[in-house]
């Protein structure tokens, strides 16, 4: 079965990584999506099993050294087509179905939120290919794609090689671990995983893997 990547092979939404630009700002972000007991290793091929966003997460870094955070975005989403979360998903994120009724917003709603918070920042950056998730759930909910062509990258392939880690095992929550640091809270959820990416750029950068 085809990958995310191969399905939106054909969008402008992505280019490859490269450099981080020497001043501005750049976005780390990080999605959670809808997930079941071997979801992953099917690649989300089970019946009824999409790959809908429930979190988007994101950090805004100073673009120079040290990459200070300047901002952070959060929002929870209401998936569509299965709208109960599953049990092997609440137990992952701690996003729980109380939580999506009281705070889940619908899609456009979060996604509009989110190409406000990127702004102007000329680089948005993920540990894998969540911008092919936010164009999939774009093109469902049958909306307007409302951000720049280019804008994202999956750094991942970077981070693997600087690390020495296969991509498999370049995972968001513990990346700062295989930098002799200590876990850092919330892992698996999308501001928790993308300020652990943070951290490890920062790092890496500072010690001129990347």
């Amino acid at each position: 079965m085809p990958g995310r990547a191969d399905r939106v092979s054909e969008s402008s939404a992505a280019s490859p990584f490269r450099d981080f630009p020497s001043r501005g700002a750049v976005v780390v972000f990080d999605l959670e999506i809808t997930a079941w007991e071997g979801s992953l290793a099917r690649n989300w091929s089970g019946p009824g099993e999409f790959m809908e966003i429930v979190q988007i997460g994101a950090v805004k870094l100073d673009a120079s050294m040290p990459m200070a955070e300047l901002a952070s975005f959060e929002v929870l989403v209401k998936p569509e087509k299965n709208p109960v979360l599953s049990d092997y998903f609440i137990d992952l994120t701690g996003i729980t179905n109380e939580d999506l009724g009281r705070d889940g917003m619908p899609l456009d709603e979060a996604v509009s939120r989110f190409a406000g918070f990127i702004g102007d920042a000329g680089l948005v950056v993920s540990n894998g290919n969540d911008w092919c998730d936010l164009v999939l759930n774009v093109e469902w909910a049958g909306m307007k794609w409302p951000f720049a062509n280019g804008l994202f990258a999956n750094m991942r392939p970077r981070l693997a090689e600087a690390l020495g880690l296969p991509e498999n095992q370049t995972v968001s929550s513990t990346l700062p671990q295989h930098l002799g640091h200590t876990a850092m809270p919330d892992a698996h959820t999308g501001l928790g995983d993308a300020r652990a990416i943070a951290f490890a750029v920062r790092e890496l950068r500072a010690r001129g893997h990347l």
